[in-house]
């Protein structure tokens, strides 16, 4: 085909010529608003954009589950190493911190104490730590496609719910087979793990859009996250230790920063639901109050997910560029 501008009689006006290009001294901007054209990646109204973002939840669970099959392709064991994983962790952290450091002292059935700590610190480890990553190892599916950013770290937190669901089984035989009876209370530990979950979406969010933009993020954080471990009560009884140290009822605004952690709240509030002979030992030797722990957990669940979602919107539009 000739050339748009050779089209047409000599001499005469060309036809089928290109759109006139800006003007030197005009920006695009205002070449853009000249012709009504918009951005496609526009970050559009709050309200719009969840409801964007609730229309893709059956996306949001399909693309979660594929990466669930897809996570463990490449080993012999497969789906397997979801269970194993945890479980080597606790025979690690029984072996050193129980065996060796004794933390185990005192506290009843430290095998389930620890294995729920193992379990649901990691529920919250993993969130992060994958989040942080759910933008930038998808950057071609972001620049090739439009739709809410926000599907991408809900997408991850939904990853680890389904592979928690799968681990509690693990948990569940364990908190049995060690004469723990069925019991009502054993039910409120759904609306721990709801709460949790809201938590980990939130804080996903966060360093979603951190890791988005700066990816030495995802080389700190599993420092960041050692050092959140050993000041959880993961491995050992937060309410026991601050009974027994005689620095921390010296300086008790330590102990009750201890207390507020949201990692330590998730923890705890498990144990206490999963492990009634642990919740008779907290109640009677140091009279710890669950109150105080579900507050605290509303209200991290809360600040999270809303401060979480507000600060990955608000950098909607730049994400996928650079």
């Amino acid at each position: 085909m000739s050339h748009p501008q050779r089209l047409g009689s000599s001499g005469g006006e060309s036809v089928g010529t290109i759109a006139e290009s800006p003007h030197v001294n005009e920006t695009l901007a205002a070449y853009a608003a000249r012709y009504g054209l918009r951005q496609s990646a526009a970050r559009p109204p709050l309200r719009k954009y969840i409801q964007s973002v609730w229309a893709r939840r059956n996306f949001i669970w399909a693309f979660a589950s594929a990466k669930n099959i897809s996570m463990y392709t490449d080993s012999r064991l497969g789906q397997v190493w979801q269970l194993l994983t945890p479980i080597l962790n606790v025979s690690v952290y029984y072996l050193i911190f129980g065996v060796l450091l004794n933390t185990k002292r005192g506290v009843p059935d430290f095998i389930p104490f620890l294995v729920t700590g193992v379990f649901m610190f990691g529920f919250t480890q993993r969130s992060i730590t994958s989040g942080s990553k759910s933008v930038g190892d998808n950057l071609s599916l972001i620049r090739a496609l439009h739709f809410p950013r926000a599907t991408l770290p809900l997408a991850i937190a939904t990853v680890e719910l389904q592979q928690l669901l799968l681990s509690l089984i693990v948990l569940l035989g364990i908190v049995f087979a060690f004469g723990e009876p069925i019991d009502i209370q054993m039910l409120m530990f759904v609306p721990v793990l709801l709460l949790q979950l809201l938590f980990n979406v939130g804080i996903s969010m966060v360093m979603a859009r951190f890791g988005a933009f700066n990816r030495d993020v995802t080389q700190l954080l599993p420092f960041i996250m050692r050092t959140w471990l050993y000041l959880s009560g993961v491995i050992f009884s937060l309410p026991d230790l601050l009974h027994r140290s005689h620095a921390l009822k010296t300086h008790p605004w330590i102990g009750e920063i201890l207390k507020a952690n949201p990692a330590y709240v998730y923890v705890e509030l498990s144990r206490h639901q999963l492990l009634g002979e642990y919740r008779h030992f907290v109640h009677t030797k140091m009279t710890e109050s669950t109150a105080q722990l579900w507050l605290y957990a509303g209200i991290w669940s809360a600040v999270a997910l809303i401060g979480g979602f507000l600060f990955f919107f608000s950098a909607e539009e730049r994400y996928g560029r650079g």
